[in-house]
């Protein structure tokens, strides 16, 4: 985000050294620079204007980068998701465990299980055990726990 705030400020003073040279002007269809045509006042505002607008850009940048995370920066999970405990262990359960999660074929079980194991449910996806479809429709009955709970 530095790198934005000085980008912004480097290209308002390339801006302004600009419209002093008046060959520069003609090159880049600049109005030059009236000396004397503005008061202090005018180009107070200007600059003030010019540092807000960069500021909300910035500002914008940073909300767009984290638009789809929650408070603690995990992707989002629909509200008909089961609780952690309910979902399927992608570690520790059987093809036949893996049917059972909605959307799931015999065939994206057997890969999951090849594969094993898994430190999170996202290794799925980017490790190439499954498309980005198919994950979408798992994402949210499935978990990766590295010690196995419970009966099997």
């Amino acid at each position: 985000m530095m790198v934005v705030v000085i980008g912004m400020a480097v290209a308002l003073h390339l801006f302004e050294t600009l419209r002093e040279n008046p060959m520069a002007c003609q090159m880049f269809r600049l109005r030059p620079a009236q000396r004397g045509a503005e008061n202090g006042a005018v180009q107070a505002r200007v600059r003030l204007t010019a540092a807000a607008v960069a500021m909300l850009c910035v500002c914008l940048a940073g909300m767009a980068q984290n638009q789809d995370r929650d408070s603690r920066g995990l992707p989002k999970t629909s509200a008909t998701a089961p609780a952690p405990a309910a979902r399927v262990d992608i570690n520790h359960a059987s093809v036949d465990d893996l049917l059972k999660i909605p959307g799931m074929t015999r065939s994206w079980a057997g890969r999951i299980v090849r594969f094993r194991p898994y430190r999170t449910k996202q290794d799925l996806l980017e490790h190439g055990v499954v498309s980005g479809e198919v994950y979408d429709r798992i994402k949210d009955y499935v978990i990766a726990r590295t010690t196995h709970r419970g009966p099997r």
